[in-house]
């Protein structure tokens, strides 16, 4: 039976629906395969850039930190210089001031004459020479040359030697010093530095750390006082 045009129109319509209808819906399934792999890569991309940004953050936390800690070690540091600084300048003020009771000391005759006798009888042993030459303060020539006259015997009676001694002339020690004597043997090459302001050096050297603990009291750092 012959299909009417009616008939092949309608089939016509009826296929062009279900080839829509398939078309619709092959579509709908595109988007959403797309926005399924769309969420994918978003959630990885943002996971991503959450980590970088962490890791950014984490960094930067770290360096504002290690910072931090440069600058409290540095602000400890100038502290502790500034601490020593005003600690050295104190006992340099100490160490000054005992410097200008020593310059007392010249202007008692017979307390600097007994101190003289004792800085030119340890200058003997010092040396151990046969010859020796002494510097001294113009002011201090007939002391010194006092103190060498009483000293010869006992120094030669002590370590059976006989013994020059010349006072230098020519050459004679600052006069602002506070006093004492350089003795030297025959040549110059030896010295024996005994003015007041070297034997308080050296005191101040040997006693530096009872000086420190009694300004400042014991080190906490120090395991060992002595």
């Amino acid at each position: 039976m012959a299909l009417t045009d009616a008939d092949v129109q309608k089939q016509i319509k009826h296929m062009m629906a279900f080839i829509e209808q398939e078309a619709n819906e092959k579509v709908e399934e595109i988007d959403a395969k797309a926005e399924e792999e769309f969420n994918i890569e978003k959630g990885r991309l943002v996971q991503t850039q959450r980590v970088k940004i962490m890791d950014y953050f984490e960094k930067k936390e770290k360096q504002i930190e290690q910072h931090k800690k440069i600058q409290m070690s540095n602000l400890k540091n100038q502290g502790r210089l500034k601490v020593l600084k005003a600690r050295d300048d104190m006992v340099m003020d100490l160490l000054n001031e005992a410097c200008q009771r020593l310059s007392e000391i010249a202007k008692d005759p017979n307390r600097y004459s007994k101190l003289m006798e004792g800085l030119v009888l340890q200058g003997f042993y010092k040396l151990l020479e046969s010859q020796v030459t002494i510097r001294c303060r113009q002011q201090d020539v007939e002391m010194v040359q006092a103190a060498v006259n009483k000293n010869i015997p006992i120094y030669q009676e002590a370590v059976k030697i006989k013994i020059t001694v010349k006072i230098d002339p020519d050459r004679f020690l600052p006069s602002n010093i506070c006093g004492g004597i350089e003795m030297y043997n025959d040549n110059g090459k030896i010295k024996v530095s005994n003015t007041l302001e070297s034997r308080l050096e050296l005191m101040a050297q040997q006693m530096m750390p009872e000086i420190r603990m009694t300004l400042f009291g014991a080190n906490p750092n120090r395991k060992f006082q002595d």
